[in-house]
């Protein structure tokens, strides 16, 4: 039997897997003011030109209760399979999510006998920004932004609950720091310092810092008017349920409190999908949502 080695582009852009807990109940989040920012600054940002070896993620990582989607690993993993044994172009612009979904698509890209190309066209966030250390060429926007945090989780409980919350997440934050620093060759010190301060990156700074290899050129980009009203609708429902679930509510009080006030409870009801253009009473609905995160905020 003959065996061929193909040399990777760039071979310390896919480091080992990376662990998983062992407690799939457990969620980790983005917090609510990176989903705020993604509205403000990415919502809508897509592709210019697709083809049949291009994967978009331009959706939360990890199943999306309010829009019925959400990027997964066993979607990514089925995405990957159709394409077969050829190279991988991934589309990036994602506020983030459930970071342990984030640490299962990485490892299914990483797996992949192919090059895969990253490209961030608006926001590589949170976990997002994880997805994108898998490519083996990272490309970014002038105007888009990665960006790098400790796991970020809700809990309640006491001292020694809170204790044992610490504890756990060590490992994780660790082996992100680990994951980043080989990538960017910077300290672990450094990129844990950068984690502790929750740290944007422009396209340049990206580059600068060695989380991307070149900026993407404008021309690939475009934003979708309906995309992005449909983006910001739906992310403004993300965002109040985080927040009331920070406040003290269970996520299924968070999500009654919030159908009570849009008035249904059906689940991605906030935004149609095929039709995302704002209905009559949209700006009754982001007055009543505005209304009560300043309530809880303050």
């Amino acid at each position: 039997m003959t065996m061929t080695f193909r040399p990777r582009v760039n071979a310390r852009a896919r480091p080992g897997a990376l662990p998983m807990p062992a407690n799939r109940k457990i969620s980790a989040f983005a917090p609510a003011s990176v989903y705020d920012r993604w509205g403000e600054d990415a919502a809508g940002i897509r592709a210019a030109a697709g083809g049949d070896n291009v994967i978009t993620m331009f959706d939360d990582i990890g199943e999306d209760y309010w829009s019925g989607g959400g990027i997964t690993a066993k979607k990514v993993d089925a995405q990957l399979r159709a394409i077969g044994d050829r190279p991988v172009e991934v589309q990036i612009n994602s506020p983030g999510g459930d970071m342990f979904e984030g640490i299962a698509i990485y490892n299914v890209l990483r797996e992949h006998p192919q090059d895969i190309t990253i490209k961030v066209m608006g926001m590589a966030a949170s976990a997002a920004s994880l997805v994108a250390m898998a490519g083996d060429r990272i490309e970014i926007g002038v105007s888009s932004f990665l960006m790098i945090h400790n796991c970020w989780v809700m809990a309640m409980g006491n001292r020694h609950d809170m204790a044992e919350v610490s504890a756990w997440l060590a490992p994780f934050d660790q082996s992100m720091i680990d994951l980043y620093a080989l990538r960017t060759d910077a300290s672990a010190e450094e990129i844990g310092a950068m984690m502790d301060a929750e740290t944007w990156l422009s396209g340049s700074t990206a580059i600068e810092k060695g989380f991307a290899d070149a900026l993407l050129p404008a021309d690939q980009m475009k934003r979708d008017e309906s995309a992005q009203a449909a983006d910001r609708r739906v992310n403004e429902l993300r965002a109040m349920e985080l927040t009331l679930v920070r406040a003290g509510y269970t996520r299924s009080e968070a999500r009654a409190r919030i159908h009570k006030i849009k008035g249904d409870g059906t689940p991605g009801a906030a935004v149609d999908l095929d039709n995302p253009t704002p209905g009559a009473g949209d700006s009754e609905l982001a007055g009543a949502l505005t209304g009560l995160l300043s309530t809880i905020r303050s």
